[in-house]
């Protein structure tokens, strides 16, 4: 190397992120197996960083509480569907382009959506029965709802404050994935409806409703 040649450090910052993303992972699933397990309630941050054999300290860096832990897999679910969603093309409909970013995502093997892993069928239903695990669970649905906007906007070449049109799209299409994952979460046994199943036949319930609608309305204006 020569002398005034500028060394890089990538190689280094690449290991500790790659760290980082293991420690954050060991903390989430510790979150969500204590969970299960005890009950929220009956959770500490002291309880999940020692599971994960890491410090207090530590979990503090990655998440603000327990809550925030346990669900990370939706944080990172939805990011995973707004990259699929920056990849459609650009002359898909908007909600066609959502529906088919959520299919990508359900059908990737390579790095499975967390609805694959054990119990987290019993995680999402127990969303709906823990309010301070249900208010973090809204808090990271609308923040990627707000991404998805802003993806939508862009692909539409207008400005979300002054066209509803994108707010509208994702209200309707990350609203049919929540009712899916909800009725999918309702589910029991080995007979339980496949996620990706449930998820098309949601979205064509959607569309098929959103069909009859508009064909009454013509005919009620031509009336």
């Amino acid at each position: 190397m020569k002398a005034n040649e500028p060394t890089t450090s990538r190689p280094s910052e690449d290991r500790r992120q790659v760290k980082a993303r293991r420690t954050r992972d060991a903390l989430a699933e510790a979150a969500v197996a204590l969970v299960l397990e005890r009950g929220l309630g009956d959770v500490t941050v002291e309880a999940i960083a020692e599971r994960a054999d890491v410090t207090r300290r530590t979990f503090s860096r990655h998440f603000a509480g327990k809550e925030d832990a346990a669900l990370d897999f939706t944080r990172s679910d939805g990011a995973r569907i707004n990259a699929a969603l920056r990849e459609r093309p650009a002359d898909e409909p908007p909600l066609l382009a959502y529906r088919r970013a959520v299919a990508e995502w359900l059908a990737d093997r390579d790095t499975p959506a967390w609805h694959h892993r054990p119990q987290l069928r019993e995680l999402y239903a127990a969303v709906d029965r823990e309010p301070t695990l249900f208010a973090a669970y809204e808090r990271i649905r609308v923040d990627a709802q707000d991404e998805s906007v802003r993806i939508i906007a862009d692909r539409l070449g207008t400005d979300p404050a002054r066209d509803i049109r994108p707010e509208v799209v994702v209200g309707a299409a990350a609203g049919v994935l929540t009712a899916a994952l909800r009725t999918w979460a309702r589910g029991e046994g080995p007979d339980a409806e496949d996620l990706a199943d449930l998820v098309a036949r949601s979205y064509d319930a959607l569309i098929g409703e959103a069909a009859r609608s508009a064909a009454t309305s013509d005919l009620a204006s031509r009336e």
